[in-house]
């Protein structure tokens, strides 16, 4: 299988290239490389993906659609892994024509591409903030979302419906992942985990919204991208799957972990929640499950220690 990569040189995309990669598939890597956080941190990755194997790579925006043409048109591949945009909820909340340019225009113009050059198979990175103050847990694929909390939400939402236009009206099979709280080695520094063992270890306060009452369903890199590659290599009509864990972790609990793994305790600020934040994320991963043989192997106590090791050993 010949995969187009988008965000192959970020956290999930770079992991996600590595285990195409070691599985014998061909990729090709576009990514722009902006600086919504160190560049360095990208070129680290594509280093590390590179020791797996040769792949062509283009620093290329997803506007530039003649640009993305030309890739296209040269490689031909068989499948796109959709995996780039601009994250991040509280971002979005200052920057919503951006996020909207990006992850819905830019979104609209890849299924095109896909839909001109024939590709078989579009796998799109979703989110579980599209479900955003959802009542009910554990979140299924089919429950309303009628109430996203986030520009970023938002667009991810926009995102699934211009998929499914595009497989109603084309005929190509599109999965839709909708990630939960993804961490790991790798993971960008402004997300959660990596702020709070980088905030401990340099002896700051880690600040805890929602007054730490917030609970997630964080999932390790590894078990999305088992999702990810059973969703490359199960193209099934136009299918939503959540990627969790399936277990909610109170946000002390996930602070407790870190102090252990780090042996060192932290110094905690309790704030309000923000905006554009919901309460809990929980998902129903029965589909999955069933759908794409979905079954994650990594809790938060194992996981976290891997983290932590990555983090020490890279970072410090």
């Amino acid at each position: 299988m010949k995969v187009l990569v988008t965000g192959g040189a970020g956290f999930i995309g770079s992991h996600a290239c590595e285990h195409l990669l070691n599985r014998g598939d061909e990729i090709v890597v576009v990514d722009n490389c902006n600086d919504f956080y160190d560049p360095r941190i990208k070129a680290r990755n594509l280093d590390t993906v590179r020791e797996r194997g040769h792949f062509p790579f283009y620093c290329q925006d997803l506007l530039d659609i003649t640009a993305l043409s030309e890739i296209f048109k040269t490689h031909q591949p068989s499948a796109v892994l959709h995996l780039a945009a601009y994250a991040g909820v509280r971002p979005s909340l200052e920057n919503p024509v951006l996020y909207s340019q990006v992850n819905v225009t830019g979104t609209a113009g890849l299924l095109e591409l896909a839909r001109e050059f024939g590709a078989t198979n579009f796998v799109f990175a979703s989110s579980s903030s599209v479900y955003g103050i959802n009542s009910k847990v554990p979140f299924a694929e089919e429950d309303p979302i009628s109430q996203p909390v986030s520009p970023y939400a938002a667009t991810k939402r926009a995102g699934e419906l211009l998929c499914f236009t595009h497989h109603h009206n084309h005929g190509l099979p599109i999965s839709c992942l909708r990630f939960f709280t993804v961490y790991g080695p790798r993971q960008r520094p402004e997300m959660a985990i990596h702020k709070f063992v980088r905030t401990i270890v340099n002896d700051g306060e880690i600040p805890v919204y929602h007054q730490g009452k917030s609970e997630r369903d964080y999932t390790y890199v590894d078990d999305i991208v088992q999702g990810i590659l059973g969703a490359l290599d199960r193209p099934d009509g136009f299918r939503i799957y959540n990627l969790g864990n399936s277990r909610t972790v109170p946000l002390m609990r996930l602070i407790e972990l870190i102090e252990t793994a780090l042996q060192k305790k932290a110094r905690i600020k309790l704030l309000p929640a923000q905006a554009g934040d919901v309460p809990i994320t929980y998902a129903d991963i029965s589909r999955a499950r069933e759908r794409l043989g979905y079954s994650p192997e990594t809790p938060i106590e194992e996981g976290i220690p891997k983290f932590v090791e990555w983090y020490l050993r890279e970072m410090v």
